[in-house]
């Protein structure tokens, strides 16, 4: 009797969803589940509908929120004095932010269903080793989870690994880790490359202005497993690296690069054309993605694991954002606000339309038949992934968005400028 009470009272948990890092399972971006339609969460425009719960989240930061359990979590750099600046919008000078004052860098636990604080922990406070650009934060980097070990890494502040209670396990500096783009290695544009949980191992790609490289650590104890110089392969990165079975692939200028995942070897290279690359290589439909843009070109590369490309669009476009696979098709949005399409399998676009005139950082979702696009200004596009652009809603979160929403068991949790917002119908 005591065995099939347990049963019943644990089984919604074990079957709850999990987005356990940047993207959420494999970093494809899909959640099984349907998610909201429509909701309102901006109260000048109308009464508030769908609106879950919604949390104050100190200081600033591009970290999405992640969820494992009945728990989120979610981390940010809060400026000791003062109000990080933070500038958004299409704009193309690449200055670093006025940002170099003392901060704290933590992580937040959130209960899933109710946005309660349940525990925080200050991981580094102190000066920061790096500047950052305008558009970016102190905390770009997402949080990764196996279910038992938290990893945090706020790049040149260190990577830091937790249990789920907060408890500190192990912590490593792996020095300054100032990325820039090919064209001006004068500029410092900070750090954020999230961290990726393969198996009992945490991989981070570490693309920098000199002595770029790709490393896995020990689960258990932070222990370096091995370390793979990208020197001649990027210039510089701001993309997590991609993990299929076992291959790791990364994105990066002039190349993009797969490697073993327990040894760290690399096995190919693809030459690429976008020398500012971000977005996350992604799988589906039996191929690898890596999309660019910037400098001569804005690729996306369709291939197989050992590296065979199976075809290229040399102007997807897609900057800052990483493309999303669902039902077939890939579909992308660029920084000024066009949405594509294209065919999974062939690299046939399939259409290309204006979604508005606000500037695009988050990365587009799907769930369900639905890709949801977020603005930097709030705005939620809700898409049919079908053969046709057809927009199903516009919904409004009320506040500057640059971070990556997550979705989990028909919830969407949106990370905005000051404030983590639960979307439930």
């Amino acid at each position: 009797m005591l065995r099939w009470m347990f049963l019943l009272v644990f089984a919604p948990l074990l079957e709850a969803e999990n987005w356990p890092s940047y993207r959420g399972p494999q970093g494809s971006g899909v959640s099984m589940k349907a998610a909201p339609l429509r909701w309102n969460a901006d109260a000048t425009t109308g009464p508030v509908k769908n609106v879950l719960w919604r949390m104050p989240i100190p200081g600033l930061g591009h970290a999405s929120p992640i969820i494992w359990g009945n728990r989120l979590f979610v981390a940010s750099a809060v400026r000791t004095t003062g109000e990080a600046p933070l500038r958004v919008g299409l704009f193309g000078d690449g200055g670093s932010a006025d940002d170099n004052a003392e901060q704290s860098w933590k992580v937040y636990c959130l209960d899933r269903e109710t946005g309660r604080v349940l525990w925080e922990r200050t991981a580094k406070t102190g000066l920061p080793r790096a500047a950052r650009h305008t558009k970016a934060t102190h905390a770009n980097t997402t949080l990764a989870t196996d279910g038992q070990r938290l990893l945090a890494f706020f790049g040149s502040e260190g990577l830091y690994a937790y249990d789920l209670t907060g408890r500190l396990l192990w912590q490593k500096d792996l020095g300054v880790l100032d990325m820039t783009p090919a064209d001006d290695r004068t500029l410092s544009w900070g750090f954020a490359s999230s961290p990726v949980v393969v198996g009992d191992k945490v991989i981070v790609q570490c693309d920098v202005k000199k002595g770029s490289f790709l490393a896995a650590f020990a689960l258990a104890d932070g222990k370096q497993l091995w370390k793979t110089d990208r020197s001649a392969v990027s210039l510089g990165s701001w993309g997590t690296p991609g993990v299929f079975g076992n291959l790791v692939v990364c994105n990066g200028y002039p190349f993009v690069a797969g490697y073993d995942v327990e040894t760290g070897h690399e096995r190919w290279r693809i030459p690429a054309s976008g020398d500012v690359p971000v977005p996350v290589p992604f799988a589906a439909n039996g191929l690898i993605y890596v999309a660019q843009a910037h400098g001569k070109g804005s690729p996306l590369i369709a291939f197989r694991p050992n590296g065979q490309v199976a075809w290229r669009e040399e102007r997807n476009g897609a900057y800052l954002s990483t493309p999303v696979a669902h039902h077939g098709q890939i579909f992308s949005v660029t920084s000024g606000g066009v949405f594509k399409s294209y065919d999974g399998l062939t690299g046939r676009k399939i259409y290309e339309e204006r979604l508005g005139t606000s500037a695009y950082t988050a990365s587009p979702v799907a769930a369900a038949g639905r890709v949801y696009v977020t603005s930097e200004e709030g705005e939620v596009s809700v898409i049919e992934a079908g053969p046709t652009f057809r927009v199903l809603s516009k919904n409004l979160l009320g506040e500057i968005t640059l971070a990556t929403p997550a979705l989990a068991d028909g919830t969407i949790y949106f990370r905005t400028r000051r404030e983590i917002i639960a979307i439930r119908d």
